[in-house]
């Protein structure tokens, strides 16, 4: 006869183990003996062996019972359910850690393929991870703000990557991200720049719809700040004069 303790090792489970599975009805308790003892019998430690198995095997505690006393027939049918409702949530957590993986790069749960492709493509130019994130954000944005221009822009930023004049600008960019906004070399880069949406018919104002995003790509560095209102304030003034010219026409 084993004690509790004895049992417990037996089976290598805890005494808790044992008296949890006697509070829920998988094993019985024995009777004390005339030293207040409870005595548990061989048949007991392999009950309990059998229990614990099916325990560590997945098999739901509710179930458990059954099990131990079921026919080999009925046995075997139950452990077929048992592994295919075992195998639903194996599925089901593979497919969380796909979402959670997704989740890291915060790209592809809440962005379409075209532009995880377009963040992708700038990566691989040399953008740092930084532009890329801030990128990322801007699309978001986007997509929030005006859906319906998306396939539009998409086409636009592939095309302006496709353009080695444009690239050059855009790495140019990204590394003056950490320069003082008083740096000289800004003053090359805005000319630079300038003189691009000149050429492309670019127009640095942005609308009501753009602002929100322009705001997330200029928080991120003063020297991008200064780049942005200098940009927007020439393009300004080219409004202004043509206006001028159109009223003295």
């Amino acid at each position: 006869m084993l004690t509790i303790g004895q049992l417990a090792a037996t089976a290598g489970v805890t005494v808790r183990t044992v008296r949890h599975y006697h509070h829920v009805g998988l094993l019985p308790e024995p009777e004390r003996d005339a030293s207040g003892y409870r005595r548990y019998s061989a048949q007991a430690a392999v009950d309990l062996i059998r229990i614990r198995t099916l325990a560590d095997a997945g098999v739901p505690l509710a179930r458990i019972d059954a099990l131990l006393h079921a026919q080999p027939t009925e046995f075997d049918s139950a452990i077929t359910d048992i592994d295919a409702e075992l195998q639903r949530k194996i599925d089901q957590l593979t497919e969380y850690r796909s979402r959670i993986a997704e989740l890291a790069s915060g790209e592809r749960l809440v962005l379409p393929p075209d532009v995880v492709a377009i963040l992708n493509r700038m990566r691989s130019l040399g953008v740092s991870e930084l532009r890329a994130r801030l990128e990322r954000d801007s699309w978001i944005l986007l997509q929030a703000l005006d859906p319906s221009a998306m396939p539009r822009r998409i086409r636009a930023k592939n095309a302006s990557l496709d353009d080695p004049e444009t690239t050059r600008l855009i790495l140019a960019c990204d590394q003056s991200v950490d320069w003082d906004p008083d740096d000289p070399r800004l003053d090359d880069l805005i000319d630079d720049l300038d003189a691009w949406e000149i050429k492309y018919e670019r127009d640095s104002t942005q609308p009501e719809t753009l602002k929100l995003v322009s705001s997330r790509i200029s928080e991120a560095s003063p020297a991008w700040q200064r780049i942005i209102d200098a940009l927007a304030h020439r393009a300004q003034r080219r409004r202004t004069a043509g206006t001028a010219l159109t009223s003295d026409s």
